[in-house]
C-alpha cells in the first residue's frame, strides 16, 4: 500500500498497483514512475476542482478538491482512464470516446481519417457510421468510375489505427457501424469472418424497427442506396438476421445496435440523429461529440448493517456529476469541432462498477429475481439523483447551449446542465484499481491461475469468497486451485450450497439472465448499457437468435455476445486440462515413432530451412529429422547478436531437447503459437506475432503435407499478450485483470 499525504493507507491491491505503475502514473524519460498513486489522485482532484475558478461559480475549489480526493482514494468513484492519466498534465485530453462523421466524398473520408489519428494520438477511441458511403460498384460521376464501397475505406481507417497505436499509453480502438438497409450489408456482416482483418475495429449492425418487424413476420425489407435514398431492392430479413447470428455465434462479431431506439431517446433531435456509438457501444453520440465517463463503486455503498447506504449513494452521485461537468470545462479537446459540440450538449455518463460484489455483500445471487429488481431500483435512484444534480448545476451555471429545442425544452422542464447524465460503461481497468467487479457484469471467475514471470503459478481468489471460505472453515489452497481448474464453484461439494448459489460466474448463469440484468439497468439509463452476454461453447445459433429477440423485446439498445472458445485469439481465463488440445496444435500430425528415451544424434540428418519474417528481422528456422521423426531445430537471426538472437537460440535448444526426449512436435507448437511481443510483423494469414510464434509456424509448415495451409492462429492456451494474465470478455471487449491490458483501449 502507498500512503496519502495525511499518512493514511490507500486501499490498493497488488494488481491495482501493477496497473497504476504500468499505465497511469507519470514517468520520466527512462520509464520510471515519478509519482505515487496518492500523487496521481491529488493531481486529478486539483485539475478538476480548478474548473470552479474558470466558471466563477463562487464555490470553494480547495474544498471541492479535498472532497474529490477523498472520493477517489476511498475508491467510491473513479473517472474514465484518460482523466486519471492526463488531468493536470500537458496533454490534458480527458475523454474516452468520440464519434466522427464519415461522409460520401473522398475529401470527407480522409478528413475523418486525419481526425481519427489526432484522437488516437491523444488516447481516445472513435466510433463511425459508414452508412453514408455509397455502395461498392456504384457510380462516381466525378471520375466516371465506380465506388469501392465502405469496407474498402474501413480498411484504411484500420491501417491508420494500427500505425498510430504503436506508441502511447492507450491503444486506439474503433467502432464501425453499418445500417442493415445499406446495399453492402452482407459484405459488412461477413467482414470479420477472417479474424486477421479489421483487427482495430469492433463492428455492429445498425438494426431498424422495420427490419426487426420483417424478421418477426419472415418478410422482406427495403435496401436503400445512401447516395440517392431510393430503394434498390428487397432482401429477406430473416436470412440477413440469420447471417448476423451465425457470425456472432462463430466469433462474437458483429454486435447489434437498435438505431431507432437510440434516437427515440435522443435529447437533442434538433441538432442531429444518432448514427454511431463509441467503441464498446454504450455511448450513442452525435457527430463530433465526446462523452466523459465515470463509475460509482457500488460495493462501497453498503452500510455497517449490510444494507444499501442510499444517503451515501446520493451524495456520491451529486459529487460525481459535478466532477464530470467540470471535466468538460478543463478538457483539452483534440480538434475544435469536438470542443464546440461537446460544450454545446455537455453530455456526461455516470455509471457503476462493483455490482456483482454489491450483490454478494447483500447475499443475493446475481441470477435471482431480487437481484434484477434491486438493479432496476439502484439505477433508477442513480439517474434520478444525477438529473437533480443536472438541474442544480443548470441553475448555478446555466443550461447546456443546445437546450432550446431539446426534449427538455419541449416538456417545459427546468434548464439542465447536461443533455444526458448516465451511461453503463465497461470498467475493465478502473475496476482493477478499485479492486471490484467490472460494470454490471457477473463475476468472471471465483478463482483462477496466473502465471508469473519466474514460471511460478499463483492462484488468484476473489477476496469476498476467500473471506467467507476462511470464516466458515472450508478454505484450503488445494480447494482454491481445484476451483481455478474447474472454472466455477458449481458442482464442488466442499463448497457449501448457499455459497455456491451466491458465487455464480458469467458462465453459470443463462444468457437470458444476462439480458434481464442488462434490461433492468437500461430502463433507467439515459444512454446505453455495455455488457457481454456469455454463452457456453455448446450453445446453438438458435440460442443466440433467441437472446437477440429477447433483448429487442426487453428494451435493450444493443447486444454483444460471446460464445466461449469461439474466437481464434481467445486466451484462457481458468486452468485447462492437458487433453483439451487447441486447434493449432491439432493441425500438426502426430509422430508415430516417438518414444520416451532421449535419442543420440546421428552424424547426418536431413531437413529444411524456412525464412520467417519477424518484427526483429528475418529469422531462419532449420528443422532436421532422424528416422523416428523431428530431432532438432536451429535458428539464425538475419542480424547477428542481441537479445532476440540469443532467445531464439535458447528456443531452438529447448525444442531440440524436447524432441529428442520424445515430446511431440504438436506440443511445441501448442506452447509457442500466438505468443505476442511488441514487434509483430506482417498482415493477415502471414502475420507473425513474435519470434516464438515464427518458430511455431515454421514447425507447422514443415509438418503439414505440401500445399496444405496451416490452421490460423488459435492462441497459446496462455495469456494476455502483455503480461500472461487471464483475459476476460466484458462489454464487447477483452480485458486483462492482471495488468490492465484492453483490446479496446
Amino acid at each position: 500500500m502507498k500512503m496519502t499525504a495525511e499518512n493514511a493507507p490507500l486501499p490498493l491491491s497488488a494488481n491495482a498497483m501493477t496497473v497504476l505503475e504500468r499505465r497511469y502514473l507519470k514517468r520520466d524519460e527512462s520509464g520510471q514512475p515519478t509519482e505515487t498513486p496518492a500523487d496521481m489522485f491529488s493531481r486529478v482532484a486539483r485539475a478538476i476542482a480548478s474548473a470552479e475558478d474558470l466558471l466563477k461559480t463562487g464555490q470553494d475549489a480547495t474544498a471541492l478538491e479535498k472532497d474529490i480526493y477523498r472520493m477517489m482514494t476511498e475508491l467510491e468513484f473513479l473517472p474514465n482512464s484518460p482523466t486519471l492519466m492526463n488531468a493536470g498534465r500537458e496533454l490534458g485530453q480527458l475523454s474516452a470516446c468520440f464519434v466522427l462523421p464519415v461522409g460520401d466524398s473522398m475529401e470527407e473520408i480522409f478528413e475523418a481519417i486525419k481526425q481519427t489519428a489526432l484522437i488516437h494520438k491523444s488516447g481516445g477511441g472513435t466510433g463511425f457510421s459508414f452508412s453514408r458511403i455509397r455502395p461498392a460498384n456504384d457510380v462516381v460521376r466525378s471520375t466516371s468510375g465506380v465506388s469501392s464501397g465502405p469496407l474498402s475505406f474501413m480498411r484504411v481507417f484500420d491501417a491508420a489505427t494500427e500505425t498510430i497505436k504503436q506508441g502511447g499509453t492507450r491503444r486506439g480502438a474503433n467502432m464501425g457501424i453499418l445500417r442493415v438497409d445499406h446495399p453492402d450489408i452482407m459484405d459488412f456482416i461477413m467482414s470479420k469472418r477472417d479474424q486477421t482483418v479489421l483487427t482495430n475495429f469492433n463492428i455492429s449492425v445498425g438494426l431498424t424497427e422495420a427490419f426487426m418487424d420483417a424478421v418477426e413476420k419472415d418478410g422482406d425489407y427495403d435496401i436503400r442506396n445512401p447516395r440517392t435514398g431510393e430503394s434498390v431492392k428487397k432482401m429477406p430479413a430473416r436470412k440477413v438476421f440469420e447471417h448476423v447470428v451465425d457470425l456472432a455465434w462463430n466469433n462474437g462479431e458483429p454486435g447489434i445496435i437498435f438505431l431507432d431506439r437510440l434516437n427515440r431517446d435522443n435529447p437533442t433531435p434538433q441538432v442531429g440523429e444518432f448514427e454511431a456509438t463509441n467503441p464498446c457501444g454504450e455511448q450513442p453520440l452525435l457527430p463530433y461529440e465526446s462523452c466523459n465517463l465515470g463509475s460509482i463503486n457500488l460495493a462501497r455503498m453498503i452500510d455497517d448493517q449490510g444494507e444499501v447506504d442510499w444517503d451515501k449513494l446520493a451524495t456520491t452521485v451529486r459529487l460525481a456529476a459535478r466532477f464530470l461537468d467540470n471535466v468538460i470545462e478543463v478538457n483539452n479537446y483534440p480538434i475544435p469541432e469536438i470542443d464546440e459540440m461537446t460544450r454545446a450538449n455537455r453530455k456526461i455518463g455516470l455509471g457503476v462498477m462493483g455490482w456483482a460484489d454489491m450483490l454478494i455483500l447483500l447475499g443475493l445471487p446475481y441470477n435471482s429475481d431480487k437481484a434484477i429488481t434491486l438493479g432496476e431500483t439502484v439505477m433508477e435512484f442513480i439517474t434520478t439523483e444525477a438529473r437533480k444534480a443536472a438541474v442544480e448545476l443548470g441553475e448555478e451555471r446555466g443550461a447546456f447551449p443546445n437546450f432550446k429545442g431539446s426534449i427538455f425544452d419541449k416538456k417545459g422542464a427546468k434548464p439542465v446542465r447536461n443533455a444526458t447524465s448516465t451511461t453503463i460503461a465497461p470498467t475493465g481497468t478502473i475496476s482493477i484499481i478499485a479492486n471490484t467487479s467490472s460494470g454490471i457484469e457477473p463475476l468472471f471467475a471465483v478463482s483462477y491461475v496466473r502465471q508469473v514471470l519466474d514460471n511460478d503459478v499463483l492462484v488468484e481468489v476473489h477476496p469476498l469468497f476467500e473471506s467467507i471460505a476462511k470464516e466458515r472453515g472450508f478454505y484450503s489452497p488445494e480447494l482454491m486451485k481445484l476451483i481455478a481448474e474447474h472454472g466455477t464453484v458449481q458442482g464442488i461439494k466442499d463448497v457449501p450450497e448457499d455459497v455456491r448459489r451466491l458465487f455464480v460466474t458469467a458462465h453459470d448463469i443463462t444468457p437470458q439472465d444476462h439480458i434481464r440484468m442488462q434490461a433492468a439497468f437500461q430502463r433507467h439509463t439515459d444512454n446505453a448499457v455495455s455488457k457481454t452476454v456469455n454463452f457456453c461453447n455448446s450453445a446453438s445459433r438458435e440460442d443466440v437468435a433467441t437472446v437477440y429477440r429477447l433483448a429487442y423485446r426487453e428494451g435493450c439498445k444493443g447486444v454483444t455476445i460471446y460464445r466461449d472458445g469461439s474466437r481464434d485469439m481467445q486466451v484462457l481465463s481458468v486452468a485447462k486440462k492437458d487433453d483439451q488440445a487447441e486447434p493449432a496444435e491439432k493441425s500438426v500430425p502426430m509422430e508415430s515413432n516417438k518414444g520416451g528415451r532421449k535419442r543420440d544424434r546421428p552424424r547426418a540428418l536431413r531437413g529444411a530451412t524456412y525464412q520467417m519474417e519477424t518484427g526483429c528481422g528475418p529469422l531462419y528456422v532449420t528443422i532436421n529429422e532422424d528416422t523416428q521423426g523431428l530431432f532438432e531445430l536451429f535458428t539464425t537471426m538475419g542480424k547477428a547478436g542481441g537479445c532476440a538472437a540469443s532467445q531464439c537460440e535458447a528456443i531452438g535448444r529447448l525444442v531440440s531437447l524436447a524432441w529428442r526426449s520424445g515430446v511431440q512436435a504438436r506440443q511445441a507448437v501448442k506452447q509457442m503459437i500466438g505468443i505476442t511481443c511488441h514487434k509483430p510483423a506482417g498482415f493477415g494469414d502471414n502475420r507473425v506475432t513474435s519470434c516464438a510464434d515464427a518458430v511455431a509456424k515454421a514447425i507447422q509448415m514443415h509438418m503439414l503435407p505440401e500445399g496444405e495451409a496451416p490452421t490460423k492462429f488459435v492462441g497459446n492456451g496462455g495469456a494476455c499478450p502483455e503480461c500472461g494474465g487471464p483475459v476476460e470478455h466484458e462489454g464487447g471487449c477483452c480485458v486483462c485483470h492482471s495488468c490492465g491490458y484492453s483490446e479496446c483501449a
